[in-house]
């Protein structure tokens, strides 16, 4: 049976890019909400000698994910999953929407894909570098724990710790922040649960990178490039390698970590070139 990888957000950016560097004998299923921008991403990947489907899956509903991974098991064998399907403060939504399809959105992927992922099978989940811009303090894990018990108390929450900023991008940032921190807790988490099933979960933070995303957010959150190593925005290619490689079975060992892939941006602003 022919092994497949699942890639949400896969219709451009830095998901399109991973789907590159897969291995060719593998069939790749790219998701997203938008079923033109998908299409024309398959084709893309068609192309280049791919077998490769699109499914519309919006993340931060359950019921939807698990079309999804009905959609990717009348395929084959589920071997890698990458989620990097999210929202930023520069998009157009709420503090609630930008936790649900963060946060909310990485528990359904993992939570429905581990239920049918055999030993040796690989879950990354995309987070972001802005998880380790948030001082301790605002970091509840007992709150982070809600999301698998109590899904409304747990938006509530966060969504009320965010208003703390003013300013609604920066509420929305605040958001995005906890999202993301979250996301890189709840993997490591998933890792420990899911390792003793054989399945692998990691996760890969990226810094700014130069996707339509990452060009919404530079005008706000491009005070983080001088703080990296080359004083640049990442190329999508160059994370879309990292995560293909993080999800290569041959990695097998990179289990219950953050790859934190944002050009030593985090070191810098907090060591290297820390401002004095």
């Amino acid at each position: 049976m022919a092994n497949v990888c699942v890639i949400t957000g896969g219709g451009s950016g830095m998901g399109l890019e991973a789907a590159k560097f897969m291995p060719k004998d593998k069939i790749i299923v790219l998701s997203g909400r938008t079923l033109s921008k998908l299409e024309g991403a398959v084709e893309e990947l068609k192309a280049l000698g791919f077998e490769a489907y699109a499914k519309t899956c919006d993340t931060s509903k359950r019921e939807s994910v698990k079309e999804l991974v009905d959609f990717a098991v009348s395929l084959g064998t589920v071997k890698n999953v990458i989620n990097s399907a999210g929202v930023s403060p520069a998009m157009k939504g709420t503090q609630e929407g930008i936790l649900r399809i963060n946060a909310l959105g990485t528990v359904y992927i993992n939570q429905e894909f581990s239920k049918v992922m055999e030993p040796g099978s690989v879950i990354v989940d995309v987070s972001s570098n802005s998880a380790y811009v948030l001082p301790s303090f605002l970091i509840n894990k007992k709150v982070y724990a809600l999301a698998e018990t109590d899904e409304e108390t747990f938006l509530k929450k966060l969504v009320k710790k965010s208003n703390l900023a003013k300013g609604e991008y920066q509420r929305k940032g605040f958001a995005y922040s906890l999202s993301k921190n979250f996301v890189v807790w709840y993997a490591k988490k998933c890792a420990f649960e899911y390792g003793k099933k054989g399945i692998r979960v990691v996760s890969l933070s990226p810094g700014l990178i130069a996707t339509d995303m990452g060009n919404m957010e530079k005008e706000e959150g491009g005070m983080l490039i001088p703080f990296s190593a080359e004083e640049r925005m990442g190329k999508p290619e160059e994370l879309g390698y990292a995560l293909a490689t993080v999800a290569d079975e041959r990695n097998g060992y990179l289990a219950g970590v953050d790859v934190l892939c944002d050009g030593g941006s985090t070191s810098g602003m907090k060591e290297f070139k820390k401002k004095k």
